[in-house]
Formats: structure tokens, sequence, C-alpha cells
């Protein structure tokens, strides 16, 4: 083998891209991350690190059992992680909250899980609708305008910022080659071998891992794949470090590990990073502070915008392709939730050459063109 030919390439350093690569590494593969650098859009420096099960799979039940599957293979993922590295990345399971400032709010809340359970096909799993009392037995310093909210035990969070390191020295130990800088610009196959030209050179594998988020809309056509997307933006807050108050994670805002608070949900259709739209963040910030008056005193020491990374329904794409065998796309909006899947699921069924059936069945690109046709 060439020192630039490689079993896989992976294009994409983000979390699914190191996930992946991670995964494939441990199935004795040489492995490279083609990665486009620090002027790519960023997704997995923006995220907002929740290990989240709550309301996943409304529209389509499958993904709601495969984001189950990923939370309960959170935990030995991170111990994994930590046995490599000794880096600790901080993963918490004590359930997560979505709080309601009214009750139409709540109502609504309840009405849409209603309907997410009762889906065909659907995994049961424990929600519950909670009242004020309940949920400040749990969460002491809600605001007294939280009414009720709905509260699931398979919910947590991380540390992404840390994720993002340990994933990244997990994979140097492993000796997966990392190349920076490597912006793909145009795939071929040829004679079972994919040579990917880069703007440092051209590099081959023998089969092909697209893991590059949003840019999977341009890379996927090379390979006879497709990758529909509808990136948007969102906004971070974050606080001082304040005394532990949170011991669960909310849906739009969170404690973390050191202290600091964030706070966001925003969706923008904006595809500009750089830029910040006041407003959204302190819409964002009001509603943080009506849950929890106790911010209403904590200074802000930064915000950020990020473009998320999602496909025209919201749901992840899994696919191979039929005309260049080897080659494979990853398109989801959920790199935290799902990267232990990516690392010891998907990466093993890309090792052995096939995606699993009941992973291409629900997730395929092909959903698309069927919802066209209705």
């Amino acid at each position: 083998m060439a020192a630039d030919e490689y079993d896989v390439a992976v294009v994409g350093g983000g979390l699914v891209g190191i996930a992946t690569a991670w995964g494939l590494s441990r199935e004795g593969l040489r492995v490279a991350v083609l990665d486009e650098g620090d002027r790519a859009v960023r997704a997995s420096r923006g995220n907002f690190a929740l290990v989240w099960v709550q309301s996943k799979g409304l529209g389509l039940a499958p993904y709601a059992g495969w984001t189950i599957r990923s939370s309960n293979a959170w935990g030995g993922f991170s111990d994994l992680l930590k046995q490599e590295t000794g880096l600790d990345v901080c993963f918490q399971r004590p359930g997560g909250f979505t709080l309601c400032l009214s009750e139409k709010e709540l109502e609504a809340r309840a009405n849409t899980l209603k309907r997410l359970h009762n889906q065909p096909g659907m995994i049961e799993y424990k929600t519950e609708i909670l009242d004020h009392s309940q949920v400040a037995k749990m969460l002491p310093d809600i605001g007294p305008e939280v009414v009720g909210a709905s509260y699931c035990p398979l919910d947590g969070h991380v540390n992404s910022l840390r994720l993002f390191r340990t994933l990244h020295t997990a994979i140097n130990e492993r000796g997966v080659a990392y190349l920076p800088s490597h912006r793909v610009e145009n795939i071929t196959q040829e004679g079972g071998v994919f040579r990917l030209a880069t703007t440092q050179g051209e590099v081959r594998a023998g089969r092909v891992a697209l893991a590059a988020g949003n840019a999977n809309m341009r890379l996927a056509p090379m390979v006879g794949l497709e990758a529909p997307m509808k990136p948007e933006r969102g906004q971070i807050v974050v606080t001082e470090r304040l005394r532990p108050f949170l011991n669960y994670p909310v849906v739009t805002l969170r404690q973390t590990d050191e202290g600091t608070v964030m706070i966001g949900d925003s969706k923008e259709e904006s595809t500009d990073p750089t830029g910040l739209t006041l407003g959204v963040s302190a819409t964002e910030a009001e509603r943080a502070v009506r849950f929890f008056p106790l911010l209403a005193s904590a200074n802000v020491v930064r915000t950020w915008s990020a473009i998320r990374v999602m496909t025209q329904d919201g749901f992840p794409i899994y696919d191979e392709s039929a005309t260049h065998p080897g080659a494979f796309v990853l398109c989801c909006h959920s790199g935290v939730t799902l990267a232990a899947n990516h690392a010891l699921t998907v990466a093993p069924m890309i090792a052995r050459g096939v995606l699993d059936k009941t992973l291409v069945a629900p997730f395929s690109a092909r959903r698309f063109h069927v919802q066209e046709t209705r």
C-alpha cells in the first residue's frame, strides 16, 4: 500500500467524522481523516452538547430507537475513550427536562409526546409530564412561571469541546492520519480505488466515508449519492461560572461541569456563522431568566453562532453507493447524541463494506423521493 493510500478515507474532521474514524481504527483499518481546516464551518465547536432522546422520532419512529441505542451506549463509549486517552468527557445521564411557561405550552408538550409514542413501530420509553411542584423537587431554583415540564430519564449531556479533543487524541494514538487543510475538490473511482483530489494533493483509499456535514451536499453526488441538506444558524449565550444549581440538563439550558451556563435553542435561515442577531440572544436570555430567576444577575461572558448540520427533514442520512461500491455518506444534526453509534455501530459496518439493511431502510436519502411522489 502506498504512503498516501488508505483502507478508508473519512472526509470531515468534526464529531461525526472523528467518531467514525476512531471506530474504523478499532477494526484494524488504516484510516485517514481529510479535514478542510479552520476555514470550514465548525458545527462541532458550536454544539449544545446534549445526549438527547426526548422528542426524537416524531415523523420517523426508527429515529427514536436509533437515538435510544446511542444513549444507552454512551456510558461504555466514554469509558473506552477514557481508558485509551486518560481524558474524561464528563458524560452524565441524570435525565433531562423540557420546561413550559404556560398551561398552553404544557398541553402542547403533552400532545406532542402522545403523538410521538402513538406512532406505528415506536419503541416505548419513559417520559413523564410533571407539574410545578414535582419539577421543583428536582430543580428547586425554577421560577414561579414554570407551570410544569416533561422529563425523560434517558437524557444527558457531556463536555462537548472536551469530547472533540478526546476523540482527536484517541485517533492520533491509534495512528489515524489526520490531514488538515485537505479540502476535497473531487472524488473518482478507478479499479476499485477512490482517488480524492484535495488542495494538498491526491489521497487514495479503498473506501470513502463522507462525514463532512453540510459539505456532503457537494461531495455526495461525486460518488452516486445524495445529501439533501437545509443548514440553519443557531446562537448560544454562555454565562460566567455559577454555583451548582442545575443538576439536570434542560433542552434549551444546561450547566456545564465547569459551572458556566449555556443558553440557546434559536433557529435562523442564515448560513453565516460569523454573525449574531442580538434580538435572538436577548429572547433566549429572557426565557432562561423566567425559567431560573437567579440568572438575572449572571454576567454573560461570551456568545457565538454556528451552522447546524440539518437534513431537509431533520432526520439522519446513512447510505451506501450503488454506482461507487465502497462509498458511504453519514449526515446528522445530533453529532454528540449519535457519536456512540457512529463509533461502535456504523464504523464496523463500513469496515465490513456494507451497511445493515436495518440502518439503510429508514435512513436512506431515497426517502425524499418517496415523499415527492406522495
